[in-house]
């Protein structure tokens, strides 16, 4: 249908027509389409670079979003940072794969830290209240992590982060 062909449609239609178009060209729904390489993408211009933490924090929050059925914007996270871990990475890519944000108030970073045996602990839930689901990645996942920054490109670094196992614990969070 051509633009002319459009606008001499009534309003209703037009309006029905342009509902269609931004639900064909948007990202949004829940089962994210990103491919990994679009995955490293948006980490590295959200982040600034994409070490394995990144690739981790969107692995852990494409879990909250499959475990509680989320749409984009509908939940909420607080991320306890540890002295051990070098940078609250983990949450920006938690960040990208929840679509939750500082600016949203739906991300917040907590003043208190995380356990002393813990890089990170991470709770994510309904941001309309709930229960959710507390992530928690261990001082010993740093150890798998470290040589995946020091020997792997961004795609190598995202392949093995999603195929490791024992980098993070989940449990229910009533």
């Amino acid at each position: 249908m051509s633009i002319d062909e459009v606008r001499s449609q009534p309003r209703a239609r037009r309006l029905r027509f342009a509902a269609l178009a931004l639900a064909l060209i948007l990202p949004g729904s829940a089962s994210r389409a990103e491919t990994p390489d679009e995955w490293i993408a948006l980490g590295t211009r959200v982040h600034g670079g994409f070490g394995s933490f990144i690739p981790l924090g969107i692995r852990i929050g494409l879990d909250a979003v499959e475990r509680l059925h989320a749409a984009p914007r509908e939940l909420s996270v607080l991320y306890y940072d540890s002295d051990a871990s070098p940078c609250a990475c983990f949450a920006d890519g938690i960040a990208i794969a929840t679509y939750a944000s500082v600016g949203q108030r739906t991300l917040t970073i907590s003043p208190e830290k995380a356990p002393a045996q813990d890089a990170a602990v991470i709770i994510i839930r309904p941001r309309q209240g709930g229960a959710g689901f507390k992530y928690t990645i261990p001082l010993a996942a740093l150890a798998k992590l470290g040589p995946m920054n020091r020997t792997l490109d961004p795609r190598g670094r995202y392949d093995a982060v999603m195929a490791a196992t024992e980098l993070f614990e989940v449990e229910a969070e009533p």
